[in-house]
C-alpha cells in the first residue's frame, strides 16, 4: 500500500463504509437533536483510492448530501436523476480545468463515485443537515438501476450494490 495512503487512513481512522464500500469517518455529529436519533447536523471524510479499493457504490438519500473536496487527485461522482437523466460531476483541486470544490447531490438523485484512473487518491467529504440517520439511505442494485438508465450500462455494473445489500445496519 502505498505510504501516503496508508498515512492518511491511521491519521483519520477511516474504516470501510458497509454496503456503499468507502473508507470513512464521521467527523461531526451534531449533540442537537431535531427528533431522537436525527442530529441536526453530521460531517464524515472520505478516501477514494485503488489500493485499498475504495469508491462509492450506487445509492440514494432522503436529504440533498453536500459533497467538499479536500485534496490529491479528482475524483467523478456519477448521477441518475429521477427523471431518467444523467450526469458526471468532477471534484478535484483545479477549479479553471471545471473541477468542483463543492457539490450538492440532490435528495433522491442515485450518487456514485471514484478516483480517476491514474490517480492516488482523493480525500473528500460529505455533509448532511438535518443530520445522517441509516434510514435515509438505499443502495442501488443493478436491477433496479439498469432498466431506468440504460445508457449507463457499463457505470451501474460497475459500481451497483450488491442484490440485497440496500439498507445500513442499524
Amino acid at each position: 500500500m502505498n505510504p501516503t495512503i496508508q498515512e492518511l487512513i491511521r491519521r483519520y481512522r477511516l474504516e470501510p463504509l458497509p454496503v456503499e464500500g468507502t473508507l470513512f469517518v464521521e467527523s461531526y455529529r451534531s449533540a442537537l437533536e431535531l427528533q431522537p436519533g436525527r442530529p441536526a447536523g453530521t460531517a464524515m471524510i472520505g478516501l477514494y483510492c485503488e489500493e485499498p479499493l475504495s469508491h462509492s457504490l450506487f445509492h440514494r438519500l432522503t436529504l440533498d448530501e453536500v459533497w467538499h473536496f479536500y485534496g490529491g487527485d479528482p475524483f467523478r461522482l456519477l448521477l441518475l436523476r429521477p427523471d431518467g437523466s444523467t450526469e458526471d460531476i468532477l471534484l478535484g483541486p483545479d477549479p479553471l480545468q471545471g473541477h468542483y470544490c463543492q457539490y450538492v447531490v440532490p435528495a433522491g438523485v442515485w450518487q456514485a463515485a471514484h478516483l480517476i484512473s491514474g490517480g492516488l487518491y482523493a480525500l473528500y467529504g460529505c455533509t448532511l443537515s438535518p443530520g445522517y440517520a441509516p434510514d435515509i439511505f438505499e443502495g442501488g442494485t443493478r436491477s433496479v438501476l439498469a432498466a431506468q438508465y440504460p445508457s449507463r450500462a457499463v457505470d451501474i455494473e460497475r459500481f451497483a450494490c450488491p442484490d440485497g445489500e440496500t439498507r445500513m445496519p442499524l
